[in-house]
């Protein structure tokens, strides 16, 4: 399903948000208090977006995104390139990560972990790949609660994302997949617990 909606996933992606997931993953940066030097891994980087937003910031360090999906992936290097960053890209699983033990300072996935098969596992590599004291910063869709965003956000999601994804992409069954996920997936503090599944966390936050 992915490999289908790779090459048009960026537009779709801003044209449905507004531009605003560009925001999201640039205050997702911020956050993780990355700075000059540090080693990222990027995992379910899509087309490159966040791990080229580390790398404008680490700059010296190492950035290494990875996908399951070549398809999404294919448009990740050029993208790194046409912005002037050196950053590796790599099909990788991330419930089975090549990497060893405490091999970077922070590592990462954005609007990937709720469509990984088994998230308690993809969530403890994430955090066995970093290294004492390091980082695991998770960006993923949630469900609003407040009365009346609430409904006009679930009316959106459910009626108009699909079929501007489709128009976009040719590929509306994608996009109502995505929204599905998004409702079943545990969010705030049953995204906590579910870090907390994996017992490798000293300390666990969320910021709606």
């Amino acid at each position: 399903m992915f490999n289908e909606i790779g090459e048009n996933y960026d537009l779709a992606n801003t044209v449905m948000s507004a531009g605003i997931h560009h925001l999201w993953r640039k205050a997702l940066v911020k956050w993780s208090g990355a700075h000059e030097g540090q080693d990222v891994l990027d995992c379910a980087t899509g087309t490159g977006d966040l791990a080229i937003e580390f790398k404008k910031t680490v700059r010296s360090g190492k950035v290494i995104g990875t996908d399951f999906s070549p398809g999404m992936l294919a448009p990740a290097p050029a993208k790194a390139r046409k912005a002037g960053l050196e950053i590796q890209f790599e099909q990788a699983d991330v419930t089975a990560l090549s990497y060893p033990d405490a091999s970077f300072d922070i590592s990462s996935i954005s609007f990937g972990i709720r469509n990984v098969e088994n998230p308690v596992k993809g969530i403890s590599e994430l955090a066995r790949v970093v290294r004492p004291g390091g980082i695991v910063m998770v960006l993923e869709f949630g469900q609003p609660s407040i009365p009346g965003f609430k409904q006009a956000y679930n009316f959106y999601s459910r009626h108009i994302l699909p079929k501007v994804g489709g128009l976009v992409t040719g590929r509306r069954q994608a996009y109502e997949y995505l929204q599905d996920s998004s409702v079943q997936f545990p969010c705030k503090e049953g995204f906590v617990a579910l870090m907390n599944e994996t017992g490798r966390f000293s300390k666990i936050e969320y910021r709606p």
